[in-house]
Order: structure tokens, then sequence, then C-alpha cells
């Protein structure tokens, strides 16, 4: 059975064609190289909420979302996903913000969430490349543990 995976794009600008995304071809590839089926949108910050419920309406294992995670006013990724979430998952991005602190001081600023909606994955990464990839590092110990888990499988 092919596992699926959405990406979400959560920015403004490149929903709007001023700049083109390089974090959501990041994700796709590393979601790929594990095998699901990937699909890929870009939103503007103000959609982020009914675009995070119209792709976890399609049931996939897994919804990584990139960007909007900061304090601008227009950052809103966080509290869109929190409501749509059945349990969060703390520990995740915690984990990311640790990591990403080490080398970017402003790391510790990410509002990111992470949890479970519906019996899928629900992240949300930042909008820059290396957090993207402190992200992804972080959540290639764990994804295959959790997917086993929603699936019933044993601890």
């Amino acid at each position: 059975m092919t596992r699926t995976a959405h990406v979400l794009v959560v920015s403004t600008r490149a929903a709007s064609g001023v700049y083109d995304d390089r974090t959501g071809p990041v994700i796709a590839q590393w979601l790929r190289d594990r095998g699901f089926d990937v699909r890929v949108e870009v939103t503007a910050d103000a959609g982020v909420a009914d675009a995070l419920a119209a792709l976890l309406s399609q049931h996939p294992s897994v919804l990584l979302t990139t960007g909007g995670t900061g304090i601008s006013p227009d950052d809103r990724t966080p509290e869109a996903t929190r409501a749509l979430l059945d349990t969060e998952l703390p520990g995740i991005v915690e984990e990311v913000r640790r990591r990403g602190a080490a080398v970017t001081p402003t790391a510790v600023l990410s509002r990111a969430v992470a949890g479970i909606a519906g019996g899928c994955l629900v992240m949300n990464l930042p909008g820059s490349t290396g957090g993207v990839r402190d992200g992804l590092a972080v959540l290639d110990g764990v994804l295959d543990h959790v997917l086993d888990q929603l699936s019933g499988g044993d601890h």
C-alpha cells in the first residue's frame, strides 16, 4: 500500500509568484525517498487554515507544512494547525528548536507545532531550508515509529 503525504508551503510571496519556494521541493524529495506518494500545495498565509483542512480531508499519512511559524503578524500556521490536532507531540518541535538554536539563535522564535489529526501526522517546519533540514533530521528518527503506532502497531 502506498503511503501518501502532503506538503503545504505557506508563503504569501510564493503563492503570488514573487519568488520560487525552495523548501517544498526539499521536503517532497525527502518524503519520496521514504516511499511516499507526495502532493505539494502552495498557499498564502491568509489561506493556511482552509488549505490545511482541505488537505487533511484527503486522509494522508503525513502532512508537513513549511513557513508561517515565526512571529510576524501574518504567521498563523501554528494556530491553524493546533485547531485541527487531536493530540499534540511537543517533543518533536522542541527538539527541532533545540538543534536549530545551536546554529541559529533565532530558531527559538519558531512557534511550530506537531501532532496527530485524524490519524495523520502533522508537523510545521520553518520556512528556511536550514530549518527544514533540521526538522526533517528530527522527524527521520521517529517517522516510521509514529506511523506504525497510528496503524495499530505495538510499542
